[in-house]
């Protein structure tokens, strides 16, 4: 700490903290500075001040490319589309500018203007290149994203699967995850697949609350384990699940921490079956302090095992069903539609897969 003194730099102190914190042996424990722990801080509370453009570097040009835009955003209505490229912000040309900082300088106080300059990249002109004024506003960002699958069961009949996706496990996750469901509900879905192919976690709370909108009872959601060895389960208290309709969790390397409790909270109490690849392993939980300049300090303050209490940090969770190219050889694959006229979910063969195991699982049901 004496050598920190003399730095001149926020940067400077920021990477003798680092090599401090890195003295203890755990990769999870670091100090984030005043920008990484703003866009943290977006991930989790779910809003943000901003114009509500996804953007990203395009690997082969460099250039800057809107990905997407919000429903209704400022963006959205000043005319920007999916696949603009982004030239200038606010007169500063963005060349070999990265989309973090891009999307630092498209933020800020709501009320304020941000000048943009985009290429329609289908239009090769000169003249394609127009200067938009955008004015910023909160932007509510919902982790939750979701469709309605029609397919034929094995013995012909017409089923609707509800699939939902849970992006990352924000304030809102919950809350927007239990409105989904009950606008399914309400539409008549028989089965779900819950999609939490590389989410890389998020609030823990977050994810027992989303565990609780399929389970009842007082199932345990996962044991934690402090630096003493003590184990503590954490149980639901007089849970009621919103449907007890068959479901599917998808999983992957890319699905970490919240995502394996929650993954493994509904596999271990026996409410769901997991299809996918063996998930990333990241089994700790850390405490979040903010400091007085904006950086912030992650601690690892205990770890955690699943209800059956399976060990899962740097071990993973493996589902029950692997996803692999050979799988695509079942029967299941065909469901009514030719490759041709299938939806992007239809040709997923994950949930191909999935929804396979959902036919089952109806039809013991209604044998039973």
């Amino acid at each position: 700490m004496v050598e920190m003194f003399p730095l001149k730099s926020g940067d400077a102190a920021y990477k003798k903290v680092s090599a401090m914190l890195s003295t203890l042996g755990d990769p999870f424990t670091r100090i984030i500075n005043p920008k990484e722990y703003q866009s943290f801080r977006i991930g989790s509370d779910g809003n943000l001040q901003g114009v509500g453009l996804f953007i990203n570097v395009e690997p082969k040009t460099g250039h800057l490319i809107v990905l997407s835009m919000i429903d209704g955003s400022p963006a959205a209505r000043a005319g920007i589309h999916e696949g603009d490229e982004l030239v200038e912000i606010n007169g500063e040309r963005l060349d070999g500018v990265d989309s973090e900082t891009a999307a630092q300088k498209l933020r800020g106080r709501v009320g304020t203007i941000v000048t943009v300059k985009v290429h329609d990249v289908k239009d090769m002109s000169n003249s394609s290149i127009r200067e938009v004024k955008i004015p910023r506003e909160y932007i509510k960002l919902s982790p939750v994203s979701s469709a309605i699958i029609p397919h034929r069961t094995q013995d012909g009949q017409l089923s609707k699967t509800g699939y939902v996706k849970l992006l990352a496990f924000s304030q809102t996750a919950a809350s927007d995850m239990e409105s989904t469901i009950h606008q399914m509900e309400s539409q008549g879905v028989q089965s779900y697949i819950l999609d939490l192919r590389n989410n890389p976690g998020g609030l823990v709370k977050a994810g027992l609350e989303v565990a609780q909108i399929w389970l009842d009872g007082d199932e345990t959601l996962v044991n934690t384990i402090d630096r003493d060895g003590n184990m503590l389960p954490i149980n639901m208290i007089d849970g009621h699940a919103i449907t007890h309709d068959p479901l599917v969790v998808l999983v992957n390397e890319g699905s970490a921490s919240a995502s394996e409790i929650l993954a493994g909270a509904l596999h271990d109490n026996g409410r769901a079956t997991l299809v996918g690849h063996k998930t990333f392993g990241k089994g700790k939980i850390q405490s979040v302090t903010e400091l007085h300049d904006g950086s912030a300090l992650f601690i690892t303050v205990a770890k955690y095992l699943s209800p059956a209490r399976h060990e899962i940090d740097q071990v993973g969770i493996v589902p029950d069903i692997q996803c692999t190219a050979d799988a695509l050889n079942s029967p299941r694959e065909v469901i009514g539609k030719d490759r041709s006229s299938r939806t992007p979910l239809e040709a997923d063969s994950c949930i191909m897969i999935a929804e396979h195991e959902l036919d089952i699982q109806q039809s013991k049901g209604t044998a039973s």
